[in-house]
């Protein structure tokens, strides 16, 4: 239970920061969807915006997962590396 309010804890903390905001002529130079996410050029093709998109899933997933394993970590199956070191002891 204080596992599940430590992770609670903390994905408030990170979800709850402000997001910075570009400055004026930063957000007139960026594409539309991109004008308040950050300074500089936006994306410049379509190769761009791919990456983009990649990177995002690819981070989306690992989260889910390191919260999945995080949360329930089934280290209890026979088959576990612990288990398997444990019974060399």
């Amino acid at each position: 239970m204080k596992t599940n309010r430590t992770v609670l804890s903390i994905l408030l903390l990170v979800l709850s920061t402000g997001v910075s905001l570009a400055c004026e002529v930063c957000k007139s130079k960026q594409p539309k969807g991109f004008e308040d996410i950050t300074h500089g050029s936006g994306p410049g093709g379509n190769l761009d915006y791919f990456i983009v998109w990649g990177a995002a899933i690819i981070v989306t997933i690992t989260l889910g997962l390191s919260l999945k394993f995080l949360i329930k970590p089934q280290e209890n199956r026979p088959d576990h590396i612990k288990n398997s070191i444990l019974d060399n002891l």
